[in-house]
């Protein structure tokens, strides 16, 4: 892995590939798989990755890797070099001597890559050109194009496609349920969430459980929570029976008002109709009392889920981290969830990071941010903007320019405005050099 890890900065890219045709590694689709996971962040140094190891003998990638790699380099917007690889699967791979290796679920990568740049058009044509691999284009594909397109905010888009495709995928509850789970919980809009809402009921379509779970989930976002009650009421009024995860929402949506008692009211009303409680729903407590400051209350519903023989997420100490006030705190949480099995996310790193840059402890960052790479966790953009930012802040400019121009090498855009911080430092590093030279 150190081979293909360093160095950084110009010609990087070289050295590693001059280092990799060096090395005498056994490769194995296993360590294809592994290293690949580990830079997924930098497309440049997966890529040639994957291509040196289709090269060497007695290995050749599977369906695995191919698809792997696809969403690597369709996450960084490199969709030529992705149509290459598909158009070399299609062959049978490498050697191009096999039957077509492509799957509904290679295109369907496709299709989520490029959702994610807001590229409907082509992701609507990716998807109408599954019959030319000779997948048959049914209801299930139908909805994952729907799902993909609503995932990256085109709810808009996913709507029309939907209405536009009616007559050969008759509207259906789930075809409605994607969408207004884009409206509700994706771009959290009341208001078109309400608009597709009356109009399943206008069309006469059943609403079940999943619909009223997103209308519910909606309002609760945008703490409109008389909206969620009087939802709740009609839904309890209705033929639907609720299920775990709208009660969690119901739950979460008054504790976050503000109504704790009304929210372990609703707990027990679950309980009375044989739903059991679980960490989402001691969660979905947790939360907000730590976000109101109620770190105390919050204490004792994570007893009591412990009790129950519950096991905390990192959502439940994610709560605790941000309540925490010192890095006494935040060591001894880590080592709780250490001790349990639960392990620091991405999310958490970069959480921590900040925290102690706007706490001014430099060296904490440095042990999280080493920590973070030997868990195996590639920095991603946000841990670099994280760190950036808050060398930036602590007054460490070169340090901060080093890991910035690290990011930038890696393919990973910087925030405009650390950008512009950056370029003005480096512009007066350079003034400052040149009026030293004349005097």
């Amino acid at each position: 892995m150190d081979i293909i890890k360093y160095p950084h900065g110009e010609n990087a890219l070289n050295v590693k590939r001059n280092n990799l045709y060096k090395c005498k590694v056994t490769v194995t689709a296993d360590l294809v798989s592994e290293v690949l996971a580990r830079v997924r962040n930098d497309w440049e140094v997966a890529f040639m990755f994957f291509k040196w190891a289709g090269e060497q003998r007695g290995y050749a990638h599977s369906l695995r890797q191919y698809n792997c790699m696809i969403a690597i380099l369709g996450k960084m917007g490199q969709f030529e070099k992705c149509w290459s690889l598909i158009d070399e699967m299609e062959k049978g791979g490498g050697n191009g001597l096999g039957e077509s290796m492509v799957t509904s679920q290679t295109l369907l990568i496709m299709v989520r890559r490029y959702a994610a740049v807001h590229d409907v058009e082509n992701a609507v044509k990716t998807f109408h050109g599954y019959e030319r691999f000779g997948f048959k284009v049914g209801v299930d594909v139908f909805h994952d194009v729907l799902s993909a397109l609503c995932r990256y905010k085109n709810v808009d888009e996913a709507e029309k496609f939907m209405f536009r495709n009616e007559k050969v995928f008759p509207l259906c509850t789930k075809s409605f349920n994607i969408v207004l789970n884009g409206w509700c919980n994706v771009v959290c809009s009341p208001r078109e969430g309400k608009r597709v809402w009356l109009e399943m009921c206008n069309r006469g379509i059943h609403r079940d459980v999943v619909s009223y779970s997103s209308i519910i989930s909606c309002y609760s976002k945008r703490c409109e929570v008389n909206e969620v009650i009087k939802v709740f009421n009609e839904l309890l009024a209705s033929d639907v029976s609720p299920d775990r995860k709208l009660y969690n929402s119901v739950i979460h949506a008054l504790a976050k008002s503000g109504r704790v008692e009304k929210a372990r009211d609703v707990m027990k009303s679950m309980e009375e109709r044989g739903i059991s409680p679980n960490v989402v729903t001691y969660n979905s407590l947790i939360m907000p009392l730590c976000k109101k400051g109620n770190s105390v209350n919050a204490r004792h519903v994570f007893e009591e889920m412990l009790q129950r023989g519950l096991l905390p997420t990192v959502k439940t100490y994610h709560a605790f981290f941000r309540v925490s006030r010192t890095s006494e705190e935040v060591f001894s949480i880590m080592r709780k969830m250490s001790k349990i099995g639960c392990c620091l996310t991405q999310d958490t790193y970069v959480m921590l990071i900040r925290k102690f840059c706007r706490w001014g402890e430099v060296e904490n960052v440095w042990k999280l941010w080493d920590e973070m790479i030997s868990n195996g966790l590639d920095p991603d953009r946000s841990s670099y903007v994280a760190l950036v930012h808050g060398l930036f802040l602590n007054g460490m400019l070169d340090e901060a320019y080093k890991y910035h121009v690290e990011m930038k090498a890696k393919g990973l855009l910087p925030e405009p405005e650390i950008e512009n911080r950056m370029e003005a430092w480096m512009t007066g590093m350079k003034d400052s050099k040149t009026k030293c030279g004349d005097s």
